[in-house]
């Protein structure tokens, strides 16, 4: 995902400054996957913000209103990049965080089920969303959390991930669901 006025070689240095600051974790949370920690990318700064830059103008590009952010690293990119492209930001939880009437939308992962819940009223009608997570692996959190900001009557305009784990196919489950709407990784591994 190149910005406008943002040069093939700094696109390429930003991949692999971020590549140098995920770090690996074999067998968590369970044997047998790799846990993808971005607590390094997220105490550099620069790197951070040059993140947020990039997933901010995805916002900007796609004309949203409101920038979802998927529990619980999703908020962390998606509450700066909400700001910095000027709109509003909207939890996207696990079940029972939430006060107040809720929607809910129930999901697999690749190592159990769990639920996710939006407040009825998150979203205004007319809502243009940019959906945020960090990892894209098989695509049980973004599916649930796709319908059900449309649930709420909002339209998803697009998804950023930070990385993407090509190799679990996540995109291709999500195919039938995104139909036109655009989901950009801004590192695929």
């Amino acid at each position: 995902m190149e910005s406008p006025g943002t040069t093939a070689e700094e696109t390429l240095s930003l991949r692999e400054q971020l590549l140098g600051l995920i770090r690996d974790v074999p067998d968590f949370p369970r044997q047998g996957v790799t846990f993808k920690d971005i607590t390094p990318l997220l105490a550099n700064a620069e790197t951070f913000s040059r993140l947020v830059d990039k997933l901010a103008d995805l916002a900007v590009l796609h004309g949203a209103t409101v920038v979802a952010g998927l529990e619980a690293r999703g908020f962390i990119l998606a509450a700066p990049v909400a700001l910095r492209a000027g709109v509003g930001f909207v939890p996207v939880r696990k079940a029972g965080k939430l006060p107040g009437p809720t929607l809910a939308q129930s999901y697999e992962l690749e190592y159990g089920n769990a639920v996710v819940e939006v407040q009825c009223d998150a979203f205004a009608p007319g809502s243009r969303v940019l959906v945020i997570d960090d990892v894209l692996a098989t695509g049980g959190t973004l599916a649930a959390s796709i319908r059900l900001i449309r649930d709420a009557g909002a339209e998803v305009v697009a998804v950023g991930v930070l990385m993407e784990l090509g190799f679990l196919e996540g995109r291709k489950s999500l195919q039938p669901l995104l139909d036109e709407t655009p989901l950009e990784a801004v590192v695929a591994v």
